[in-house]
């Protein structure tokens, strides 16, 4: 008898029946068709969000969302040109000048760019010391003659405008004046230039706290050559506003 013959089946045979036989392979795993469900509704969802863009590339509802964009973005926006000091300095500076003579609506306004300018004697310039140094406003004046410019009143600023102006100067005058607000702003670094409405073609220089000097005549030629030069436009491009 045999070591493998079971108890009782001494002498007999036997033989499997049937059609079903023990499964040799491991039993399959649970963890295995969860993530093979999950991966497969992130393929569902994929293909349907890049079906979605699809359509709405080929309706236009892109293209349509992003002029609106676009246009609200415009509407909303600051104007590029307007100075950094805003209206805060001009109005009082333009308010206070002695030759000013335009409206009140058009104070603190950028002056526009201008591609030449007068001669500096054809240039009236009012020089007004808004600071605490006593004869800067004559030693400034007398400078500015030294370099061609006709010069016109010169003294104090009013009450206002004393102590008033943080960066070096202000260079105040109308639209007639802009070629000469951009010609005496480039004797001054840092000047900022604006407009008051006035109607005549003079401008004022008014002195500020950063004020030291003018910059020496070759520094002012090359500020002035930078100021005049037209900045070219960019080109368009299709994807942007």
């Amino acid at each position: 008898m045999s070591m493998l013959t079971p108890h009782g089946m001494k002498g007999k045979q036997f033989r499997i029946t049937g059609t079903s036989y023990p499964r040799l392979g491991p039993p399959p795993r649970r963890g295995r068709k969860v993530l093979m469900l999950v991966g497969s509704l992130l393929a569902l969802a994929l293909i349907a969000l890049g079906g979605v863009q699809l359509v709405n590339i080929f309706t236009g509802k892109a293209k349509h969302g992003l002029a609106q964009a676009c246009a609200s973005a415009h509407a909303s926006g600051k104007p590029l040109a307007a100075p950094a000091s805003g209206a805060s300095s001009a109005s009082p500076a333009a308010s206070a000048s002695p030759a000013a003579s335009g409206s009140p609506g058009a104070l603190g306004t950028p002056l526009p760019s201008v591609t030449a300018v007068p001669q500096p004697q054809t240039v009236t310039v009012n020089v007004l010391n808004a600071t605490d140094k006593n004869g800067l406003a004559a030693r400034t004046a007398d400078e500015l003659k030294k370099r061609g410019f006709t010069v016109g009143k010169v003294g104090n600023a009013p009450g206002p405008l004393q102590n008033k102006v943080p960066g070096t100067a202000e260079v105040v005058g109308g639209q007639s004046g802009a070629g000469a607000a951009a010609l005496l702003g480039a004797q001054v670094a840092g000047a900022a230039t604006m407009n008051d409405g006035r109607s005549d073609g003079s401008v004022d220089l008014v002195i500020g706290a950063g004020f030291s000097q003018l910059l020496d005549q070759n520094a002012a030629a090359t500020a002035l050559a930078a100021a005049i030069k037209p900045s070219p436009s960019p080109s368009p491009r299709p994807s942007s506003c």
